[in-house]
């Protein structure tokens, strides 16, 4: 049975890839504790793990692996606790990424990670500042959230096209998702603690759905 938000047990886990503090402190907002670790011991324990980060899929990765986080993501995935993944922590879900060559990620779905492309309607890899997102009818995090609604992306990979978990899909040049949701798993490739009032939201809805 999931706890409901006011007493679940929500663990950010720190693996070295920035934006911890300002996550934090936008669930914080809305009135929900969140412990900060790197210790997978302790992550083990949570009802519900939060995957943020900035940089690069290689080292969020291997940052994971030096904590054995990554072992301890699985477990909670196979109790079928809920994991939330935020920008690098969205693209790790996937099976692979081609930055840096080649790097299998966590595998709790199915596609790869591939970098976008210029083109005349995306000027600029990275991909940074506010876009369009659109979520779909069924979406949990997409509440209350107007159509069309911008979010903030830093980012220079995606994964292309519509993903058959998609809960969101963004245009910058090219289709991509930018949302899913599938059972006990969640990730925005935005970050909503940057994202205002359309942020906040997503995050409510996120905290409502415990």
């Amino acid at each position: 049975m999931r706890a409901r938000a006011a007493n679940a047990d929500i663990t950010l886990l720190d693996f070295g890839m920035g934006n911890i503090r300002s996550l934090q402190k936008a669930f914080e907002f809305l009135g929900a504790h969140v412990t900060v670790t790197e210790d997978a011991a302790r992550a083990a324990k949570s009802d519900v793990l939060l995957l943020p980060g900035d940089g690069a899929f290689v080292q969020a990765m291997r940052g994971l692996k030096n904590r054995q986080l990554d072992e301890a993501i699985w477990e909670a995935h196979q109790k079928q606790k809920i994991i939330f993944g935020i920008c690098i922590g969205f693209q790790i879900f996937f099976e692979s990424s081609t930055e840096f060559g080649a790097e299998k990620g966590l595998g709790l779905v199915k596609g790869k990670i591939t970098r976008l492309k210029k083109n005349t309607e995306a000027k600029w890899i990275p991909h940074v500042g506010w876009t369009t997102t659109d979520f779909l009818p069924h979406s949990i995090l997409g509440k209350n959230i107007e159509p069309h609604s911008m979010f903030y992306y830093v980012h220079s990979f995606a994964n292309h096209g519509k993903h058959e978990f998609a809960a969101a899909t963004t245009n910058y040049g090219q289709l991509f998702t930018s949302a899913l949701e599938h059972e006990n798993l969640f990730a925005v490739q935005f970050h909503p603690e940057k994202s205002h009032t359309a942020g906040l939201t997503l995050i409510k809805n996120f905290l409502e759905c415990l």
